[in-house]
C-alpha cells in the first residue's frame, strides 16, 4: 500500500504561479515505480493528465500546458512537485498525485486549485 498526500493547493490571480508537491509513503526512485504524477478534474468534466514522470526520468504533459508546467522529483523529500506558472482561470480544478507501483496505480485526496481575479 502507497499513500499519497498532497499540498500546495490554494487561490492564485490569473498569471500567477503555484507549486504542488506529492509526498509518497514509498520511494518514488524505487525499481518498482512504473511513473509518478499529476491529474486534475475540474467541475463536470472528465479527470486528464497534467504531467507525469516515468521511472526512466521521462517527462510527458497534458497538451493544455504548453510549457507553462514543469513536473520533477525530490530524492531527499521523496516528493513530485508541480511547478505552474502564467496560470488561466481554466486551470481551476481538483489536482491529484498519482503513482503506479508494481503495475498497481494509487491515488492521493486531491488539492484544489482555484483561479480567479
Amino acid at each position: 500500500q502507497v499513500q499519497l498526500v498532497e499540498s500546495g493547493g490554494g487561490l492564485v490571480q490569473p498569471g500567477g504561479s503555484l507549486t504542488l508537491s506529492c509526498a509518497a509513503s514509498r520511494s518514488i526512485f524505487s525499481m518498482n515505480v512504473n511513473r509518478v504524477g499529476w491529474y486534475r478534474q475540474a467541475p463536470g468534466k472528465r479527470r486528464e493528465l497534467v504531467a507525469i514522470i516515468t521511472s526512466g526520468g521521462v517527462r510527458m504533459y497534458g497538451d493544455f500546458v504548453k510549457g507553462r508546467f514543469a513536473i520533477s522529483r525530490d530524492n531527499g523529500k521523496n516528493t513530485v512537485d508541480l511547478q505552474m506558472n502564467s496560470l488561466k482561470i481554466e486551470d481551476t480544478a481538483v489536482y491529484y498525485c498519482n503513482g503506479v507501483w508494481d503495475t498497481i496505480d494509487y491515488w492521493g485526496q486531491g488539492t484544489q486549485v482555484t483561479v480567479s481575479s
